[in-house]
């Protein structure tokens, strides 16, 4: 983003002659040129699922896979530090099958190949949560949401 704001400013710092010069309509579609462009970088930016280890575990043999049962303790919040759920005040993690939808997208795709006993932040993009419905009247509609969460236990299906 830096290096954009420079080469714009350095662009539009360039005076423009009379209109007598070819480059002042080429400054103009440069200048559009790289505005766009920096729309659609910090537009794509925006949408991404962003994955913080808060906590690794060593020598972790076992990872999270599609089709674990896990048991995560998490914490929710909203951008502005609001508080809207966490397990941890009911002692009882939140358990649920990896990868099958049973809870938001963000879940699913952040909580992939982790360890057990490992911690992570999840900032979940509108489009991997509620997105424009929200939830209920403490997630508002189009909500980044941010989780602080554990894996306490996995349990894997033996295959046959």
């Amino acid at each position: 983003k830096t290096s954009l704001r420079s080469a714009v400013r350095v662009l539009s710092s360039v005076p423009v002659s009379t209109g007598k010069t070819p480059f002042a309509p080429m400054k103009l579609s440069v200048v559009l040129l790289l505005a766009a462009t920096a729309a659609v970088c910090y537009a794509s930016s925006e949408g991404k699922l962003k994955i913080g280890v808060k906590k690794r575990v060593e020598n972790c043999t076992v990872r999270t896979k599609k089709g674990d049962l896990v048991h995560m303790h998490y914490t929710g919040t909203l951008e502005d530090g609001t508080e809207f759920d966490s397990s941890i005040p009911r002692g009882q993690p939140l358990s649920f099958t990896l990868g099958m939808g049973q809870v938001i997208k963000g879940w699913d795709q952040g909580l992939l190949n982790m360890c057990e006993g490992e911690k992570r932040k999840l900032v979940i993009p509108p489009e991997l949560g509620y997105g424009e419905r929200g939830a209920g009247d403490k997630i508002p509609p189009n909500s980044v949401l941010i989780f602080e969460v554990e894996l306490v236990k996995i349990e894997r299906k033996t295959e046959l």
